[in-house]
């Protein structure tokens, strides 16, 4: 219980990672603000987590949705210790084919959400000291082939991270980003376009030689132990999960 009674936001929380996290975090103690823009998935999810959650519809592209998400927390809870930037999109593609409707969205939902939320929460965390996890990925790393706004907007996550640990670290908030390589999600098993050589795909990946991808609560795990205080030395890190795909 190493987040009891701490108040914490989740984005992108209706699947995957962000659904792991939120209730890795619930069964460390926190209390939970969740949010995704499939209202009816988070709706389940919290309800699946019971008491400790609450949930809402969220387009962290949008600065108002937001703001209106951390506003009803700290109206909720009474303050905010963790927040938690899980929302994202996945677009493989050949450059040649991510036109600039591609591209914006990518980028504004990945990075653009980011900011997003972090300005809007930062008031709040310095009250209490608090902590951000932002979900990077290996991509923002080293570069994935066909990847390349997904690519862009991670090593963005992974830039304004290091820059906001520096900047708040007099006011006692950590910032830190995890990156993970191939994991279970529906985003990342969705089907490829038929015209990008996969193959030069899976050969950077680091589900390759084990034959299998990270679980999200493979994820969680790492991303609850950045929000606790287990981690309170730790700022401005960019963590890799990806089964040694950075490592050489």
């Amino acid at each position: 219980m190493r987040l009891q009674d701490k108040v914490a936001v989740v984005t992108g929380a209706a699947s995957g990672i962000g659904m792991a996290v939120a209730k890795k975090l619930a069964t460390e103690g926190a209390k939970i603000v969740i949010g995704d823009r499939n209202a009816a998935g988070v709706e389940a999810v919290a309800d699946g987590i019971g008491a400790a959650a609450t949930a809402m519809a969220l387009d962290v592209a949008d600065e108002g949705s937001a703001r209106a998400i951390i506003d009803r927390t700290v109206a909720l809870h009474g303050g905010l210790d963790i927040l938690c930037n899980i929302a994202g999109v996945l677009d493989f593609g050949r450059f040649e084919d991510i036109d600039r409707r591609r591209w914006d969205r990518v980028i504004s939902v990945n990075l653009t959400g980011v900011y997003h939320m972090c300005h809007a929460a930062m008031p709040h965390l310095i009250e209490r000291r608090g902590a951000i996890v932002n979900m990077a990925s290996a991509a923002g790393l080293v570069g994935v082939p066909y990847n390349s706004a997904y690519s862009a907007s991670k090593h963005g996550v992974v830039g304004l991270t290091r820059a906001l640990a520096l900047e708040f670290s007099k006011e006692g908030v950590r910032i830190n980003a995890v990156c993970p390589g191939g994991v279970k999600t529906p985003m990342v098993q969705q089907a490829p376009p038929e015209n990008i050589d996969w193959q030069m795909v899976m050969r950077s990946a680091s589900w390759l030689d084990s034959g299998e991808m990270a679980e999200p609560e493979d994820i969680a795990d790492t991303v609850a132990f950045l929000a606790s205080s287990d981690a309170r030395r730790i700022t401005g890190a960019a963590f890799p999960v990806d089964g040694g795909q950075t490592a050489g």
